[in-house]
């Protein structure tokens, strides 16, 4: 049997089917949401603790502690991690091809 490799794209959303701009979309998102479950999950905060402290409901950190990216925007996600001392660094360069 002849194992077949793909090489990956750099985008796990777009290697899966996602349209340039939307695969982007989702991957931002996901980098964005990566540290702030890190942060309360560090913190031992439970759900409840950390939609207080983000300014939310616990379902919104329900939703945030189960990976559903596709739940939040970009500012959403921004604004929760202000709330929790995060600070968001931004960096666009070309495209490679």
């Amino acid at each position: 049997m002849k194992n077949d490799i793909t090489e990956s794209s750099g985008n796990v959303f777009r290697d899966l089917g996602f349209d340039g701009g939307e695969a982007e979309s989702l991957r931002v998102r996901a980098r964005l949401m990566a540290p702030l479950e890190r942060s309360i999950r560090e913190r031992g905060m439970t759900q409840a603790e950390a939609a207080e402290e983000l300014g939310t409901t616990q379902a919104r950190i329900s939703e945030l502690m189960n990976g559903k990216i596709q739940a939040f925007s970009i500012d959403a996600l921004i604004n929760m991690l202000d709330r929790a001392g995060l600070e968001v660094n931004v960096n666009v360069r070309p495209k490679s091809p």
